[in-house]
């Protein structure tokens, strides 16, 4: 079982959910709401933080999702869970060279690096951008880097660079992260992908859960097939098109992960140099040295997924005030999107 302190960070679903914690009500255990259950049982956690919980379908009882009115019944298997994995290491702040777009009491907008791991997890313990923050803050004496009740209220993947929020306090953690459950917040991302889209726009629909052959990788399913697939809903639109590439703007209805990945990869337009997903292959194109070669040039200047976490946009937890935030391509996606538009004017293409 995880410790009372953990049991906070309830309301963020961007990503997988893992269970932190487990109670089996008891034979003799009368009728009784489950948001009480919990908080007679749950050191430090309030009934209204359980109750945000439950809105946010992070309790389950026997497998399924709970609203707070559910009542309790002897053997009941009540689950409480959260978007990262259970841990035993602390997260100690590091002099990380971190790029903070805006800062005021309840929050942090920075501009992740690519390659900058954000949370500590298995074989990252160290060196990610969570140690970053807490060294950004370490003179703040509110804001404890290991608390889940504040920190990151989203993420981004180790190689996708671009905007992260993070969360100063408590009630900026939980009003943000309400947000981003009920979709109200304004994601848009870059990606330079594979292939020639025919459409302007469109939208790709497809519920994503772990891929049966490799647990690294996400892929689609249909939701009646694979019960641990969740929806998911992306909407692109062209910005550029290359000889044998196109650069699009990718919208998040919902934020699952890999979902950009997974989605474009579904539509035949694997996001380019995306390792995990075949996109550092020569997928599209002509079949000579000197075109090959250019490829291996374009993967050597931009080494990761062409993907960056461009806009984003939600109302300040305080104020109400609509925050919006715009990032410039980095240097490495700039270079390479240099690099296809000087391939057209060489080859006419």
């Amino acid at each position: 079982m995880m410790d009372a302190s953990d049991n906070d960070k309830f309301y963020e679903l961007e990503t997988e959910q893992y269970e932190h914690q487990r109670f089996v009500v008891d034979k003799g255990q009368t009728l009784q709401r489950i948001d009480k259950y919990l908080v007679d049982r749950m050191a430090g956690v309030s009934r209204n933080r359980i109750q945000e919980a439950a809105e946010a379908s992070s309790i389950l009882v026997n497998g399924k999702a709970v609203k707070s009115n559910y009542r309790v019944k002897p053997y009941d298997v009540i689950s409480i869970m959260l978007n990262y994995p259970k841990s035993d290491y602390t997260i100690v702040p590091q002099d990380i060279p971190l790029d903070v777009v805006y800062e005021d009491d309840d929050l942090l907008v920075v501009n992740k690096q690519p390659g900058l791991v954000v949370h500590p997890g298995f074989g990252n313990f160290e060196g990610t951008l969570l140690n970053a923050v807490a060294w950004h803050l370490r003179e703040n004496p509110s804001f404890d880097a290991n608390d889940p009740c504040v920190g990151l209220v989203h993420r981004i993947d180790k190689d996708t660079s671009g905007l992260l929020l993070i969360a100063k306090t408590d009630d900026a953690k939980t009003k943000l992260g309400l947000q981003f459950f009920n979709k109200t917040t304004e994601r848009t991302y870059n990606a330079l992908v594979w292939g020639v889209l025919k459409n302007d726009e469109g939208t790709i629909r497809g519920a994503l859960a772990r891929d049966t052959h490799d647990r690294m990788q996400f892929a689609v399913f249909d939701e009646n097939e694979n019960p641990n697939a969740k929806p998911a809903v992306t909407h692109y639109r062209v910005l550029e098109r290359f000889a044998y590439a196109t650069l699009v703007e990718c919208k998040l209805e919902t934020g699952r992960t890999h979902q950009i990945r997974v989605h474009m990869k579904h539509i035949g337009h694997t996001l380019f140099n995306d390792e995990r997903y075949g996109g550092s292959e020569v997928l599209k194109g002509v079949r000579t040295s000197k075109y090959k070669q250019f490829v291996l040039n374009c993967f050597e200047v931009c080494p990761r997924q062409a993907l960056h976490a461009k806009t984003l946009g939600f109302e300040h937890p305080t104020t109400g005030e609509w925050m919006q935030f715009d990032s410039a391509l980095p240097d490495d996606i700039q270079a390479l999107l240099e690099k296809w538009r000087r391939y057209a004017v060489n080859t006419n293409e």
